[in-house]
């Protein structure tokens, strides 16, 4: 008997200007009266697969069992894929393009028990074109799992190996240096890298931040708060990651970092910047 799914979680990079969440969430509805859709995030840039699988793979792990719903899609009416993939022993589906947008989540939520290609045009929407697929395929797929279709029945079973890997930056050491990248900027300036913590605890409390043509040092704390006026902190954020950051004030604008800059850390010669 196929799980009974009563949530589902979406993300997009369609934005709120236009009618496109309205649109896929009526979809659902028509579908599975019974959902409730949590929306993650509907604020991804523009095609930006990267950012999406990040801000999936953030998120995954909080969300309730059931359907993920994501659709970062700029390859969308061409050959990529549109797919399905169950994880947890069924205790979730993630449902997206094939382009690197589900892999990082996939594999938070322990790798892939089967996926398969969604082709079966009985579970989709009659299209005028081809540039909608999450009113089309993919808002439908996510429904009709919620309503107690298998997931077999979507489509032809793949193998999940085939599944497109993401793209998730490594850091990389470089004699006394530790060479990161800045996954992403919140909201409130903050740039998060792609550093765990315990990279960089032989470095000491203060440490020397480079990037483009640019230095600053900086200071690890608990807190941003912790930083006095204008003092420049890397904080451990509820990821667990390192963020770069700034008292009550934006890191990102104050340094100019954005989301894809290399940074290298080291520790810190002299006195402050």
């Amino acid at each position: 008997m196929s799980p009974t799914y009563d949530t589902i979680s979406f993300l997009s990079d369609y934005g709120l200007a236009d009618e496109f969440v309205g649109v896929v969430k009526g979809v659902i509805r028509t579908i599975a009266p019974h959902v409730t859709v949590i929306d993650l995030t509907h604020e991804i840039a523009p095609h930006d697969v990267r950012a999406g699988a990040l801000a999936l793979a953030r998120s995954v792990q909080y969300v309730p069992p059931g359907v993920v719903l994501a659709v970062v899609d700029p390859g969308v009416g061409t050959e990529r894929r549109a797919v399905a993939v169950e994880v947890g022993g069924g205790s979730g589906v993630l449902v997206g393009p094939d382009n690197g947008l589900l892999a990082p989540a996939v594999a938070m939520s322990g790798g892939a028990d089967r996926a398969v290609q969604l082709t079966d045009a009985a579970y989709q929407l009659p299209s005028p074109g081809p540039t909608f697929a999450g009113r089309d395929v993919f808002g439908p797929a996510a429904a009709h799992l919620c309503a107690g279709v298998d997931l077999g029945d979507l489509g032809p079973a793949i193998d999940p190996i085939t599944l497109l890997p993401g793209i998730v930056p490594l850091t990389r050491v470089d004699g006394d240096d530790l060479v990161g990248e800045v996954l992403w900027v919140d909201r409130f300036g903050n740039a998060q890298l792609n550093v765990d913590p315990e990279e960089v605890a032989t470095m000491g409390d203060v440490l020397t931040l480079r990037w483009s043509d640019k230095a600053r040092t900086a200071h690890r704390v608990g807190t941003y708060d912790d930083l006095g006026p204008g003092r420049i902190g890397l904080v451990v954020d509820s990821y667990g990651l390192l963020s770069v950051a700034l008292a009550r004030g934006s890191a990102s604008d104050e340094l100019k970092l954005h989301a894809g800059d290399a940074v290298t850390l080291t520790p810190a010669a002299g006195g402050e910047r």
